[in-house]
């Protein structure tokens, strides 16, 4: 006589199933799994959890953008040791330290927010006006607009006091549409009356690597955008900066500027050859040891000044990068960089706009499918990686779920993964060659705990044994197969039964949770 048993139900089928293809993750520059986008029905300020959910999710131009480049293994200029000490003696000596200044803000409106008219007073000729009648550009203003040092910097100040209180600071304002992707910035912003007024304006488009016209300013003086280059809350809380930050030097190279800056702002006279070029890209020092005892807001921003840099958008009196002026940091935050000294950066050899990550030849990489597999048993990953060049670092790893999971060989594209508990697992499969952007996927895994079986016979009955699964179990018969007609046997907490047998052939099912 011949005995089959069938196990299933719930989640619990001992072969591995496939779920339908599903949207591809989108995935940033760092590796971070981007989750849906909020849709902005009001003006949210930037110092609200409200924007930290919108910009979280938010990929801030591409990832081969220059602000998102990793730049952690390009060379040194010959140069470097020289233009350092050019940025340090430039500087009186108790200014030759990293400082982080708490300066631009930014306000999230919906795509429908109404154009405003802004007056640009200075700058008309080299400003986006956006469908506005020269020299006013048309720009979805809301009433909370922060103005550039609001509020930790203005004292008792109203939002709208400061927005009046023409003050003679740079007074920079961003205006960011999460949902089309544009950020709007002005420099010298002031509310007079009933009526916006600015020295110029500019449109970036966060969906592109465009850049300004050549020899165009923006509301930065190297004519960058300057929202992507904020060090933001949401970010520093998380661990990591996950771009390049914005430095101010004290001067920077005549009649010079290197992609992607577009305008250059200097004297006539500043023509050494060591003197920085706006654009020009600078990295903390590999060998910088971060300390581990210092807040983790200060840790994000060196790992970031590592692997992403820092380069030059304009021209001041310090040494020092640009923060979101946010009343949530704590307190006396980036004080410890003032122990930083400028000699433990050094200048790179930037890339151009079809070199690094913009140039041919990117890997691509696929997880493959979404599946429900079983717990404890070794599952065949299905991943794909595509390139041109050399063959990239190629590397499995978990990004988030309730257990561990061991890898057969995490350099391998085809491996094996085995998940130690039930639950819902993402795994990330990336693929870097050292020149483009690291290519990333990830595919979802629910693990479920398989039925583990032994079936025996004794007499006129069969012995069913299991593990795995969760009570109450129910013990199903039928007698053919394709399925006909399962039949309810028995339901049991246990995890064996003994049962008489009816016919010649029979087939078993055992269901659990």
């Amino acid at each position: 006589m011949k005995y089959s048993v069938v196990l299933g139900g719930l989640g619990l089928m001992l072969l591995v199933s496939f779920c339908p293809p599903v949207v591809a993750e989108r995935i940033n520059q760092e590796g971070r799994i981007l989750g849906p986008l909020p849709v902005v029905t009001n003006a949210i300020l930037f110092d609200t959890s409200n924007a930290d959910a919108v910009v979280s999710a938010m990929q801030i131009f591409p990832v081969t953008n220059p602000w998102n480049e990793i730049i952690t293994n390009r060379p040194v200029l010959t140069n470097s040791d020289a233009m350092i000490a050019q940025i340090m003696s430039d500087l009186a000596s108790n200014r030759r330290t990293l400082i982080a200044f708490q300066e631009m803000n930014f306000v999230l409106v919906p795509d429908n927010q109404p154009l405003v008219d802004f007056d640009f007073v200075d700058y008309p000729d080299e400003s986006d006006l956006n469908g506005g009648t020269y020299p006013d550009g048309l720009y979805p203003i809301p009433v909370n607009l922060p103005i550039e040092g609001w509020p930790t910097q203005t004292g008792i100040q109203t939002l709208y006091q400061w927005q009046t209180n023409n003050d003679g600071s740079d007074r920079h304002s961003i205006i960011v549409q999460p949902g089309a992707g544009f950020s709007y910035e002005t420099w010298s912003t002031v509310l007079t009356g009933t009526n916006w007024q600015a020295a110029n304006g500019a449109i970036f488009n966060l969906n592109t690597n465009g850049l300004r016209p050549a020899g165009w300013t923006s509301g930065d003086a190297a004519g960058f955008p300057m929202f992507p280059a904020l060090v933001r809350y949401d970010e520093a809380e998380r661990g990591m900066v996950e771009h390049a930050c914005r430095l101010v030097v004290k001067r920077t190279l005549y009649n010079n500027y290197i992609y992607p800056a577009t305008h250059y702002a200097s004297a006539s006279t500043n023509t050494n050859p060591n003197l920085p070029s706006m654009g020009q890209r600078l990295r903390l020092k590999a060998g910088f040891v971060i300390p581990t005892n210092w807040p983790i807001e200060e840790q994000a921003v060196l790992r970031a000044l590592k692997k992403y840099g820092a380069m030059v958008a304009d021209n001041g009196n310090f040494f020092s990068i640009s923060v979101t002026p946010d009343d949530r940091w704590p307190t006396n935050v980036f004080s410890d960089f003032t122990s930083i000294s400028i000699t433990n950066f050094e200048v790179i050899q930037t890339t151009g706009p079809n070199e690094g990550p913009r140039s041919p030849g990117a890997p691509i990489a696929e997880a493959g499918p979404d599946q429900t597999v079983p717990v404890g048993v070794p599952v065949a990953l299905q991943g794909a990686v595509t390139f041109s060049n050399p063959p990239p670092a190629i590397q499995w790893k978990l990004y988030s779920g309730p257990g561990t999971v061991t890898f057969g060989n995490t350099a391998l594209t085809n491996t094996t993964a085995t998940f130690n508990a039930p639950g819902v697992y993402t795994l990330e499969l990336s693929a870097a060659d050292g020149v483009h952007a690291v290519a990333y996927d990830a595919a979802v895994f629910t693990a479920t705990n398989a039925f583990n079986l032994t079936i025996t016979l004794a007499g006129a009955n069969v012995n069913l044994s299991w593990t795995g699964g969760a009570a109450p179990f129910v013990v199903q018969e039928a007698a053919t197969l394709p399925r006909g007609t399962w039949n309810n046997v028995l339901t049991t907490n246990a995890q064996s039964v003994s049962l008489p047998l009816t016919n010649a052939t029979e087939f078993f099912r055992v269901q659990g949770k």
